[in-house]
């Protein structure tokens, strides 16, 4: 029998899983210490002996007492994030909007999961991650974290199974209440600090409950020198007279960069009452200007000195405090007009800051009160004015809010991410952003857990989201009719792989072995193979595909040609030879700069002699790469 060049992906091949996270880090060690690494009875490992005489035996050990917050579970937790994913995102174009043009992804499934498949297409692209988890009220929180079959029990759990929805409830009363929480969250934020561009940032919405909590586990995955800031956001802007003690009127956003000193905050443009403060009094040809304290609390060298001012007058730095420069440099000052001392003359020096020579607008602050991002009764109104006086999401968050966040910390073209997306007001205030920007041209990846929920007219909160993309186009394209804005978004869902994991059953082994000649999904379209091709072989979700019938079959060209693929079902001995010249001609024609991967539907092919033909021919014209699925 003639052996196939044609390789196979099959269910445990690593272009059929999500990125290993674990061999990843394995392979950076190994090429930065190759002594660190040794060959154990599972593969690579590292030598922990090695690894203590690299760091001069400085280590702790498990029994030893070390600094950090630690919980019951969290090692499952961690191992839970290193776990690959055996899932797909499945394509559904009648449930979005501009699916040919759009760069926007809705994404309707557990995040967790979610997060492992868009590893490898992803990874450090994203230069900001928006979150507003569950805060850990005592209500319930769903989020169906397995080991053994997260997919299915995904499934299971949001009712798309016969099996029925289950809960998972997180009452104080459970003894577990914090440690639940953590247990769910940690997984996630390992796996979306990998996603992040090395100056991206990430924001998490938090409220009391959890915010120390929140803030170890970002020092333990992000380092504590790369914490921010943390930003106290009003939410409510009356009293709650019914509240047992103190009035709630607030929620915390902490703020952790990937790297900080890569990081670029954005400044703020100067408001109307801002501007006001800028006035020209003494008619300076330099323009309008603002009166600076000239004293500060920090020594400069030779800050000490005596002023004199026009009339005479001795000023000394005030008690505690030292001018801000020295003799010279304020004698430079004064010689170029930059010392105000009043209308007579005779008040305490100031330095001019003109406006025209400030290069950026205000710095931001941790304080944002309501009239600066908004509040809650905003947000809520906003979903009532978009869904015709309904809002059928309990607790959205202020598009005011979300557009400050990507004000502060992005450009014009940058990829966002919100994993707990909830109503999509994240989706919402990127699309405005896009609008009211100059050239703007953001794309935003969300992701929803389709919860039940007792909504008319609403099955899910991943149906809540998409809706509320789609009536959020409308009103942008409506208030900013000359803006050209991608305010569409390609939906996706999550679901187990296209490729059937081989489960024989030891009683029934012959039968096992029949029903597993086609080990594809049996209700799966090209579509869906195409697009966990893109997904395990690490390309955007959104690159451009062609497409081309060549004898009589559909063959689509990936990114320029770096992907081809022919999945139709069936290809017989006679059609090979025109198929795969076809392919060449199209292949020479786009002429891809890397290599291609060429890839079929594996039972396709009649026999072995088939595959054979079609890889030797694509071989001789230089697409070495040919896969079979």
């Amino acid at each position: 029998m003639t052996k196939s060049n044609m390789q196979k992906i099959a269910a445990g091949a690593p272009e059929a899983q999500s990125a290993d996270l674990v061999a990843g880090t394995i392979a950076q060690l190994k090429d930065l210490f190759p002594e660190l690494v040794t060959e154990g009875p599972k593969g690579s490992a590292i030598n922990l002996d090695v690894l203590k005489a690299l760091v001069g035996d400085a280590t702790v050990t498990d029994v030893d007492e070390k600094y950090g917050l630690n919980w019951h579970g969290k090692r499952r937790a961690r191992q839970l994030a290193l776990t690959p994913s055996t899932g797909t995102l499945r394509p559904c174009p009648e449930e979005s909007v501009d699916w040919d043009s759009t760069q926007n992804l809705m994404i309707e499934g557990d995040n967790l999961e979610v997060l492992k498949l868009l590893q490898k297409s992803y990874a450090g692209k994203v230069k900001l991650i928006y979150i507003d988890p569950p805060y850990n009220t005592g209500n319930d929180f769903v989020y169906p974290d397995s080991f053994q079959n997260s997919i299915q029990n995904y499934l299971e759990l949001t009712g798309q199974t016969e099996e029925g929805q289950k809960t998972s409830s997180n009452t104080e009363a459970s003894g577990r209440f914090h440690t639940d929480w953590l247990n769910m969250l940690y997984p996630r934020l390992k796996l979306a600090r990998n996603l992040l561009q090395d100056d991206g940032v990430l924001c998490v919405s938090i409220d009391d409950v959890e915010q120390a909590n929140l803030r170890k586990v970002c020092d333990d995955l992000f380092g504590e020198e790369n914490h921010v800031a943390t930003i106290v956001w009003q939410k409510r802007y009356v009293s709650n007279a019914t509240a047992k003690w103190l009035s709630d009127m607030h929620d915390f956003i902490v703020v952790y960069a990937k790297n900080k000193e890569t990081l670029k905050v954005n400044s703020l443009e100067r408001t109307e009452e801002q501007l006001a403060a800028y006035k020209n009094p003494d008619k300076d040809a330099r323009g309008v200007w603002r009166a600076q304290d000239l004293s500060a609390s920090k020594p400069y060298s030779a800050g000490m000195f005596t002023i004199t001012g026009p009339t005479g007058n001795s000023f000394d730095p005030p008690p505690n405090r030292y001018w801000r420069c020295n003799k010279e440099q304020f004698d430079k000052w004064v010689a170029d007009g930059r010392i105000w001392w009043g209308v007579n003359k005779d008040a305490r020096p100031m330095l001019k800051a003109f406006l025209a020579e400030s290069e950026r607008g205000v710095t931001p602050n941790t304080w944002w009160d309501y009239g600066f991002a908004g509040h809650n009764k905003e947000a809520t109104l906003e979903l009532k004015e978009l869904f015709d006086g309904d809002a059928p999401f309990d607790t959205p968050k202020p598009v005011r809010l979300m557009r400050r966040l990507i004000e502060l910390f992005c450009g014009s073209d940058d990829l966002v991410l919100d994993f707990f997306c909830g109503s999509a007001s994240f989706g919402h205030a990127a699309m405005e952003c896009n609008a009211a920007g100059d050239d703007s041209a953001l794309r935003f990846i969300l992701v929803q857990l389709p919860e039940p929920v007792t909504r008319v007219g609403y099955q899910t909160i991943a149906d809540i989201s998409k809706e509320r993309l789609r009536r959020a186009r409308s009103k942008v394209k409506a208030d900013y009719p000359a803006a050209q804005v991608d305010a569409g978004f390609r939906v996706f869902k999550l679901d187990e792989s296209n490729i059937r994991a081989w489960m024989p059953k030891a009683t029934e082994l012959g039968q096992s072995l029949l029903d597993h000649q086609e080990h594809l999904q049996p209700d799966r379209t090209e579509q869906d193979l195409l697009y966990e091709l893109l997904l395990k072989l690490g390309l955007d979700l959104c690159v451009p595909i062609q497409q081309q019938m060549i004898a009589g079959k559909s063959v689509y060209a990936v990114g320029a040609g770096v992907l081809l693929a022919c999945l139709a079902e069936s290809i017989t001995t006679a059609e090979v030879e025109t198929l795969a010249e076809g392919i060449v001609q199209w292949y020479q024609q786009l002429a891809p700069a890397g290599d291609t991967t060429c890839v079929f539907r594996d039972s396709a092919f009649g026999d072995d002699v088939a595959k054979t033909n079609m890889a030797a021919i694509l071989q001789q014209h230089g697409i070495q790469n040919v896969r079979s699925l």
